[in-house]
């Protein structure tokens, strides 16, 4: 008799879902070519039904599924016209196609921004900053909540990975729970370790560079649009509506959760030890902070003190960064910490996003599914609420934002533009979607940094619900109210 090792189970089905995923792209390619779609589109619909099967199910790695993708890609598409009275394509061609992603600026300031997050944490300034948060902040329910807030806000800033800003934090967080006497499992560990995931979905749409989602979502833009948007106008545009949800989320987290903290003297003795372990600053944080806080203010004036764009700025500072004696790390310590898997699926998603554009696939799909809803007829803060909903309910069934922004953005773009609104407003549409592909608030598969903290064991999945749901509903009416009033006052609507 065979014995079958424990992996086995788990291995087999995840053959079977990719073998689901293929297939599926298979039966796509050989149905009737829909009237208004073309042969290639055909293969670009096949081809998102393909990556969404697969990033839904997790039977391979994200970088796998980019290869896969592409691999595929160049099949289906070989011989076939990009567009109505083009040339069939060569293999070559094909490939250059799905290759045009890798050659986006948004894929090497994610990069970049990378790099930076590896320089926060060799250096371990990012674990200085939350540290030195959590001590001054105090030890009650309320600050302690409020404290877990401003850690993600702050590396929001500078950590433009969602993950590793919630892995520098729990550690400290863990850490709190424990010095006060608590089981991570206590109310206390439930709130903070919640808060830690909720907040940092929120601070993904508060900063342009905080998560990768927003800069593929604002790289489809800029081609379908000719432009895009700087870091500061979108901090600004984002302000109203990311306050507003770290109020909902604070008071849902002391209403709801209800933390109780014993007596705080332990704590206070733990956060002291912590950063005197830690020593005094680094000549290397030193030189980080000087870095970070550079680019900081060039990304803050971008189009207003300067002409340099977000990425290029960015690209000099990793370049400092990587300079002898002047910056904090070398090339071969940074290469191996920087998740090159992430860089790979973001430029794949941004061909996907290229061919479905091109090939008029979201212009197809839109029509046949958003231009059911009869928005056309509908007041502009109504059309957002709606689509708004399409995306978050789309978003149940998304373990990356990445994925999914580059499934729906290419689509909401396609669709926004073919409703009587002026183009400023379209805009605007687009973006608030770019923003609500962050919502990841209601399932711990919503989100790697949801994941992260569930794996802690300080929360069930019905409590994260508990406070998730709520929090979404209080976002979609935000958005709404935002769309009425305030968005239309900045201009962004």
């Amino acid at each position: 008799m065979l014995l079958m090792s424990p992996g086995e189970p788990t291995s087999n089905r995840k053959l079977a879902w990719l073998g689901i995923a293929i297939l599926a792209y298979i039966i796509v390619l050989m149905l009737p070519t829909p009237a208004g779609l073309t042969s290639s589109g055909q293969v670009a619909l096949g081809l998102l039904v393909l990556v969404i099967i697969i990033w839904i199910s997790e039977c391979i790695s994200p970088a796998a599924s980019a290869v896969v993708l592409i691999g595929l890609a160049v099949l289906g598409l070989m011989g076939k016209p990009l567009t109505d009275g083009a040339q069939p394509m060569t293999s070559a061609q094909a490939l250059g196609q799905m290759l045009s992603g890798f050659s986006s600026s948004a894929v090497l300031l994610v990069a970049g921004a990378l790099f930076l997050a590896v320089a926060l944490k060799l250096t371990g300034l990012d674990r200085r900053v939350a540290l030195l948060v959590m001590a001054r902040i105090g030890i009650s329910p309320a600050r302690l909540i409020l404290g877990a807030m401003i850690v993600g806000f702050v590396l929001a800033l500078f950590i433009p990975s969602a993950t590793a800003r919630v892995g520098a934090v729990i550690p400290i967080m863990v850490g709190i729970i424990t010095a006060l006497g608590l089981p991570v499992t206590s109310s206390l560990g439930a709130a903070l370790i919640i808060v830690t995931a909720q907040a940092c979905s929120i601070f993904n749409m508060a900063v342009k560079t905080g998560a990768a989602q927003n800069l593929i979502s604002l790289s489809f833009m800029e081609g379908a649009f000719g432009h895009s948007i700087t870091w500061g106008e979108w901090f600004i545009m984002a302000l109203p509506f990311t306050f507003s949800m770290s109020v909902v989320l604070f008071l849902i987290a002391v209403l709801i959760l209800r933390p109780h903290v014993p007596p705080a003297e332990e704590a206070k003795r733990l956060l002291a030890t912590e950063l005197a372990e830690l020593g005094p600053v680094s000549p290397a944080e030193r030189r980080l902070m000087l870095v970070a806080l550079l680019l900081l203010l060039l990304w803050a004036t971008e189009g207003w003190l300067h002409p340099l764009d977000t990425t290029t700025t960015t690209q000099l500072g990793i370049a400092l960064l990587l300079m002898p004696r002047i910056g904090v790390m070398t090339w071969a310590q940074a290469e191996k910490q920087v998740p090159w898997g992430t860089v790979v699926l973001f430029a794949a998603g941004i061909s996907l996003g290229i061919l479905l554009s091109r090939t008029g696939a979201a212009a197809w799909l839109a029509s046949v599914t958003l231009g059911q809803l009869g928005l056309a007829a509908m007041p502009v803060f109504l059309v957002v609420g709606a689509l708004s909903l399409f995306s978050i309910v789309l978003h149940l069934g998304f373990a990356s934002a990445t994925g999914l922004a580059s499934t729906l953005i290419p689509i909401m773009i396609a669709f926004a533009q073919t409703l009587p609104f002026e183009r400023e407003t379209i805009f605007g549409i687009v973006m608030i979607q770019a923003m609500v592909v962050s919502f990841g608030f209601i399932l711990p598969t919503n989100a790697p940094q949801n994941m992260l903290c569930y794996s802690t064991g300080a929360f069930s999945t019905r409590e994260f619900a508990k406070v998730g749901i709520v929090l979404t509903v209080a976002g979609l009416a935000l958005l709404v109210l935002f769309s009425a009033t305030i968005w239309p006052m900045m201009g962004l609507l």
